[in-house]
């Protein structure tokens, strides 16, 4: 239970998080903490298990049907990036607590940070790849919420579009490619996935699924060209940046390649679409970033070209280039993270993130100034700090490519290359930000330090750095061992961990980078000018030029085929089925299958004439809309009494039901229009919608006398011969309602509440005048509510209500159930409403109908989730037979819960949006005491 429990802990933090806002800051960073503390305690007894190359896993069924299941899998990867997320967020929740201002909204901050920390640890704890792709697209919404955490900002408000934009459509692809993985495997369990993968690689879709899969990462991770999203993001408050664009979202695409490393790497395709990706990535980072006057703007870029990095030596295919890539993961989250922190002290006490004003700040804020040259120093790659061991393998990875011919020098130049730009910006962070003379024009003069304890995470962070870079075997050796084995999926090559391996080519690769990047720093101007000659690309111009371009192509299309007339609406989806349709329809051959026509009786042909003729009437004569609602009302009739001549009676009673309050439904609102309409339509319009007409009807009946006159299966065997067993009812549609198909119910029936309370909303400050008469120059009596009519009604309602029950509780075995007894109940209520009014009615309901729907949502949700308690996937029913004195033996099913949560959301929706269409009118006496809707 604890790896759910881990995934769980910050979303209930999230939701208490808000409620020790009252207590100023310090009480919610304390209360925000709590959730991590627990989490990372839950972890540890399992780091033995992993550190033996074991995995620990919880698997609870959901929709096994679909491969969806609560699966969790912790493995020395995964623990590495759960200790990731969690510590460096607990750091970050200290670090916001002085960060933010008091008047700001810390509350909805710390909720949306462990909403987006539980949907980090989804995606890196998750065994079930549909599992992870929900948590995926939870980290794309919530990070999207912490960007524009200052909405009041319009470039915040821009970057959190565009990082939503550029993720969720990346989102999309992984979605698509990991449903192709599964059709491929037949599982989308992670173990299952990954120890297929040579039956992976060896299919006709593995470059399709690749492909996909790598636009997912691409995009989370920032990799060329998506990488533009990243800078803009910097808009977000600092500990934001902090956490979401150093150590964990920008770090799941780089944990999906390391985690699909075994089954998708070793390819050609993978070789090139990984590594020249993240070469490109690693050298347009760098590149811009030794040019960006905005502190994060330079870390931003920074961060896009480690991200590049590491998605480098991800595609260079080898054993050691994958060690090297998890231990850069590491350096990369303790040193950047640090570096965010420190730069958001610095704007948070100067007011400004400009290189060009924030000059010799070492004189003022000496103690920062020295954590943020260490952090600076590391991300440089210099000695005896953590950056300078794995940027060291990697300069040693690129040297055993074994590339053809000139292309073998390709990687170590690009890679010294990207070591001269990181030392070179690294050393104007440094020398530019806390030397370089005095500050320009500080909004806040002079700068101090920050209170002692927003420096605690940034000190924390730089002694790891030194720890890592001095002590690397100690400090971090077992813990990369672990995630190098899981991500590899078998025997770790051999490497070592030291402060020096010898003086060989790869640490005269370091010290090239490093003094060539001091050269280039001290030659900045003239790389500044250079870089001055080129127009430089304003990638968020252009994503919002792309936008409001697709936006109007959308708007113009929707023009053409939207014009608010529903007649055209109808002719284009029915041409649509027609165009679609005819070809198959045309190769039929014979409509009439081998079965035959079954015979027919007179009273049935009967009423299937009158049906025909009510149905033409209805057409003929729907300009007279109270006639023509009086003939739709006997073409229901008639269907219903066709549900019950062909043995439907559940379909029957539900039809009529239906009828009764869709016809009151269609009284209501026509109450409010003209009793006709003109002829608006010319003849040739008309005779147009006859032929679509005709044609639609004829390639129905096509269809239905082709397939039913064909021999086949009925899945209806199944559900009778399983319904008692299965689901301890004879009723057999009550229990595919309530048991085999409850999700579908459940679906349909939060629908509903949705509908009802959309129509509520909509008309709740809404009054018309009713017409002062019936259109014919009739004015309405003035006997509103007719005593004969409230006499019989009111003897009636105890009746309904009485029928109501005994259809509810007899539904598991005999016709009924919760929906038709719902229905009743509804019926019986809005007879009140007409014979007596609403006054009357509402002064003797003793519930709102709002409370109703959301209990009948409640009860049927918990009848789903309570399977859980007992292991068993959700909605799975259970029944037994209980005997009590005088009634006897009876059955008693978990479903009745079910259906009881249907029959009050049915009487809730049913009677909220027609009371509220009812009450349109000020004259309908809606002035009461107490609402009843």
């Amino acid at each position: 239970m604890s790896l759910p429990l881990v995934v769980l802990l910050p979303f209930l933090g999230a939701l208490a998080a808000p409620l020790f806002a009252q207590g100023g800051r310090t009480a919610i960073a304390i209360a925000a903490s709590v959730p991590a503390v627990i989490a990372l305690a839950a972890l540890y007894p399992h780091w033995q298990t992993l550190a033996d190359g074991g995995v620990v896993l919880h698997s609870y069924q959901w929709l096994p049907a679909l491969g969806l299941s609560f699966s969790f899998r912790l493995d020395g990867l995964s623990l590495l990036f759960a200790l990731l997320i969690l510590v460096i967020g607990l750091l970050i929740i200290l670090y916001a607590r002085y960060y933010l201002k008091a008047k700001e909204n810390v509350g909805k901050f710390y909720s949306l940070l462990l909403c987006f920390m539980g949907s980090m640890l989804g995606i890196v704890l998750s065994s079930n790849l549909l599992l992870m792709l929900i948590f995926w697209e939870l980290t794309s919404l919530t990070s999207f919420l912490l960007i524009s955490f200052w909405d009041h900002k319009q470039d915040a408000r821009r970057g959190a579009r565009m990082a939503l934009a550029v993720t969720g459509g990346g989102g999309l692809a992984l979605m698509a490619g990991i449903l192709i993985i599964g059709n491929i495997v037949g599982s989308f369990e992670l173990d299952d996935v990954l120890a297929a993968g040579d039956q992976i690689k060896a299919h006709s879709l593995y470059p399709v699924a690749l492909t996909l899969v790598l636009l997912g990462a691409f995009t989370k991770s920032a990799q060329f060209p998506f990488h533009f999203w990243l800078p803009h993001a910097m808009q977000a408050p600092t500990p934001v940046s902090a956490y979401l664009h150093s150590a964990t979202m920008v770090k799941a695409g780089i944990f999906l390649m390391a985690r699909l490393y075994p089954a998708l790497a070793g390819t050609e395709q993978w070789f090139y679409m990984v590594s020249f990706t993240g070469m490109a990535t690693l050298l347009i980072g760098a590149y811009v970033a030794m040019f960006k006057h905005d502190l994060k703007g330079l870390l931003a870029h920074s961060t896009v070209s480690h991200l590049g990095l590491i998605t480098l030596l991800f595609g260079m295919g080898t054993q050691l280039a994958a060690v090297a890539a998890v231990f850069h993961v590491i350096n990369h989250a303790i040193f950047k993270a640090s570096l965010f922190m420190a730069a958001g002290i610095i704007d948070h006490e100067t007011g400004t993130r400009d290189m060009r004003r924030i000059n010799g700040l070492w004189r003022y804020m000496p103690h920062t100034a020295t954590l943020a040259m260490v952090a600076a120093s590391s991300m440089a790659g210099v000695p005896l700090l953590n950056g300078f061991l794995s940027k060291e393998m990697f300069f040693a990875e690129s040297l055993q490519l074994n590339l053809p011919g000139i292309w073998a020098w390709l990687p170590p130049l690009v890679a010294t290359l990207a070591g001269i730009f990181a030392v070179a910006y690294s050393a104007r962070f440094i020398h530019d930000v806390f030397f370089n003379g005095k500050p320009v024009d500080l909004p806040i003069y002079p700068p101090h330090e920050p209170p002692r304890y927003m420096k605690i995470p940034v000190e924390i962070l730089v002694f790891a750095c030194i720890m890592v870079g001095v002590f690397p075997a100690l400090s971090v050796g077992p813990m990369l061992y672990a995630a190098a084995a899981a991500t590899l999926g078998g025997e770790v090559p051999e490497y070592h961990l030291a402060i020096l391996h010898g003086f060989n080519l790869p640490l005269f690769m370091s010290f090239a980078a490093f003094f060539g990047g001091l050269l280039m720093y001290s030659q900045r101007q003239r790389f500044f000018d250079f870089h001055a000659r080129f127009r430089e690309i304003d990638e968020k111009a252009i994503f919002e030029a792309a936008v409001s371009r697709i936006a109007s192509l959308a708007t113009r299309f929707t023009g053409h085929i939207e014009n608010a007339s529903l007649q055209r609406y109808a002719g284009l989806l029915v041409i649509s089925v027609l165009a679609v349709a005819i070809a198959p329809l045309l190769n039929l051959g014979i409509f009439v299958g081998e079965s035959g026509l079954s015979p027919i009786d007179w009273p049935t042909l009967i009423g299937i004439g009158i049906l025909i003729l009510c149905a033409f009437a209805t057409a003929a004569l729907h300009r007279e809309r109270f006639y023509a609602l009086v003939l739709l009302s006997v073409v229901g009739l008639l269907v219903a009494l066709g549900f019950a001549r062909f043995s439907a009676p559940d379909l029957a009673m539900t039809q009529l039901s239906v009828e009764v309050v869709t016809i009151v439904l269609l009284m209501l609102a026509l109450f409010y229009m003209p009793s006709w309409t003109p002829i608006e339509s010319s003849t040739a319009r008309r005779l147009r919608d006859v032929a679509i007409a005709l044609a639609a009807g004829a390639g129905m009946t096509v269809v239905t006398l082709a397939m039913l006159t064909q021999p086949f299966a009925s899945i209806s065997e199944f559900f009778l011969a399983n319904s008692k067993p299965g689901g301890g009812g004879t009723n057999v549609v009550n229990v595919i309602l309530v048991d085999f198909r409850g999700f579908d119910t459940l679906g349909e029936i939060t629908v509903l509440a949705i509908a009802a309370l959309g129509i509520y909303a909509m008309l709740k400050e809404t009054a018309l005048t009713p017409p002062p008469g019936d259109g014919l120059g009739h004015s309405w009596t003035r006997d509103a509510y007719p005593l004969m009519l409230r006499q019989i009604a009111r003897p009636m309602l105890p009746l309904a209500l009485m029928v109501s029950a005994y259809i509810f509780l007899r539904g598991h075995n005999l016709p009924g159930g919760g929906f038709i007894a719902g229905l009743i109940t509804a019926v019986a209520l809005i007879l009140q409403y007409i014979a007596s009014g609403m006054i009357w009615t509402q002064d003797r309901v003793p519930f709102r109908y709002h409370n109703m729907i959301g209990l009948g949502l409640l009860f049927a949700t918990i009848a789903g989730v309570g399977s859980f308690a007992f292991g068993y996937p959700f909605l799975t029913s259970t029944f037994d037979y209980i005997s009590w004195p005088v009634v006897g033996k009876f059955e008693v099913a978990s479903a009745l819960i079910f259906d009881l949560g249907v029959y009050l959301t049915v009487i809730g929706a049913t009677l909220l949006a027609l009371v509220s269409i009812g009450r349109l009118s000020p004259h309908s006496a809606i002035k009461s005491k107490k609402e009843g809707a």
